[in-house]
């Protein structure tokens, strides 16, 4: 596993940014160690930096995956978060959708989150920021972008779109090859 480079790192940092805002800082330095994020086929795992050392010792060939994944980078240099970060992510989040019980289920097959099925939304969310998605019980269903602010919501069509989907919980089992 090798070093994000300089270029990446920012890359990764900014897409993170956007989701948890400089909270992107209390990854790094936890309470219980260091951590870190390294890169191999494209994939960022983020993992501590103990066991980044050990894993050092074993040939690249022979290694599959350390700690755990958080995107991969795209052909075109953009990263792209996987559902797998959701819980690293969500107790970091400023900006938060929770949804009513009948949405839930339209949510983790892949379908944006409609206005008819917005349960609360939190205060000062702009339109396009990231956000995590909750249900009702606070467990964190997964993540997207809102499509309105917090504002525009309370007046918008109840079904316009309030939150585009990015990635849900449900993608565990509809793509589970792909998320090593």
């Amino acid at each position: 596993m090798k070093r994000l480079s300089e270029e990446r790192t920012k890359i990764l940092f900014e897409k993170l940014t956007k989701y948890i805002g400089p909270n992107v800082k209390l990854l790094i330095e936890r309470p219980d160690g260091l951590y870190c994020f390294r890169e191999q086929k494209d994939r960022v795992y983020y993992v501590s930096e103990k066991i980044a050392n050990l894993a050092n010792t074993i040939p690249p060939d022979l290694l599959i995956s350390v700690g755990t994944c958080f995107g991969k980078f795209t052909k075109t240099n953009k990263f792209r978060l996987h559902v797998t970060a959701l819980s690293y992510l969500a107790p970091y989040a400023h900006a938060k959708i929770w949804l009513k019980h009948a949405a839930e289920q339209q949510f983790l097959y892949g379908n944006h989150v409609s206005k008819s099925g917005l349960g609360r939304i939190s205060e000062n969310t702009e339109k396009y920021q990231g956000v995590i998605v909750f249900n009702m019980s606070d467990v964190p269903l997964g993540f997207g972008v809102a499509a309105k602010s917090t504002v525009e919501c309370k007046n918008a069509d109840p079904l316009s779109s309030v939150c585009f989907h990015q990635a849900d919980i449900g993608e565990y089992i509809r793509s589970e090859e792909d998320l090593l």
